[in-house]
């Protein structure tokens, strides 16, 4: 599974000129706002510096407005969690005939519900930690007694381990369940694997080398995905077998929630060197911390490249 593979469906583009004007839309109002807006800052940069036409645009009313004067030809999505990862960005952009990267809507709203992403997963036999959907006041004593402790109580919707608490003694259910529920939509508890956490990019139908997230403190949190210095990135993460057994897994798993052109999907791998799928982001950060372009990078591709074939994406994506 070599990036360097053509695909039927990879539209190599040579000329900036042929992508036309192109709006990065970024920040929004989701809770991963400044996330997206630096993400955004880079992808930007990133293209203007390979000749792209490329502006900023700021959340999706101020886009659609812009779109419907005909002011972009297609858009760079780095809109992150709810409104640019969910499907309604992408139901907006397909009824107005806007090609835009990623995923499109079933895709989108699929793994934007985690809860979801794991039905669909069972169904098809994918290793997934065993759940409880929780809404405030059910009865959150018999998804423990079924699960059993340590968990994760965290919300469907969210990603950027935005709203998530590791739950190892029941005391620390209340506060775990009033975090989460700050966010819209249910609640999802479940099986906290203890293990090795790691995450596979996916980019034109071809899975990026591993990466072993190894965090200074006990958790991955938000603190070691975009602000700790100290987190180690271990790129690929694993020995040829097991690297083509989840190389493999990502590709399946991104498939079967209808997920398309670039992505990234996290596992967590336990003690007896067994992968269980975690949830699929359809636009991943691309910040200085990100992970999509450090495996691009171990691979020989620069961020400036990687955001160009990001870009062409969005004309492979007719089809949605």
């Amino acid at each position: 599974m070599n990036i360097e593979h053509t695909n039927p469906g990879h539209a190599a583009i040579a000329d900036a000129r042929q992508f036309g004007r192109v709006a990065v839309v970024m920040g929004g109002a989701s809770a991963e706002r400044e996330v997206s807006l630096d993400s955004g800052r880079n992808v930007l940069a990133a293209l203007k510096s390979r000749g792209v036409d490329a502006h900023a645009v700021d959340g999706i009313p101020a886009l659609l407005d812009a779109l419907r004067s005909g002011h972009f030809a297609r858009v760079f999505n780095i809109l992150h969690g709810r409104g640019g990862e969910d499907g309604v960005l992408q139901g907006a952009l397909q009824s107005l005939h806007v090609p835009f990267t990623g995923s499109g809507v079933l895709g989108s709203a699929l793994s934007m519900d985690k809860i979801r992403t794991k039905q669909v997963w069972e169904a098809v036999g994918l290793p997934t930690p065993r759940y409880a959907r929780y809404r405030v006041g059910d009865d959150i004593g018999a998804a423990i007694a079924r699960l059993g402790l340590p968990v994760i109580v965290k919300p469907s919707h969210e990603g950027s381990s935005v709203g998530i608490t590791r739950v190892r003694s029941v005391a620390d259910l209340p506060a775990a369940v009033e975090l989460a529920a700050r966010y819209d939509g249910e609640l999802v508890i479940e099986q906290l694997i203890d293990g090795e956490e790691y995450t596979v990019g996916i980019l034109h139908g071809d899975a990026l080398p591993s990466i072993h997230i190894v965090p200074k403190g006990q958790f991955y949190d938000y603190h070691a995905k975009y602000v700790a210095e100290d987190t180690k990135y271990i790129c690929p993460g694993l020995d040829a077998a097991a690297e083509e057994q989840i190389r493999a897994l990502a590709l399946r798993a991104f498939e079967a929630v209808d997920c398309a052109g670039w992505g990234r999907v996290d596992f967590m791998r336990d003690r007896e060197g067994r992968f269980h799928l975690l949830e699929v982001n359809t636009t991943p950060g691309m910040t200085s911390h990100s992970l999509v372009p450090k495996a691009a990078r171990a691979i020989g591709i620069e961020f400036a490249e990687l955001c160009w074939r990001i870009l062409e994406t969005s004309l492979t994506g007719a089809a949605r």
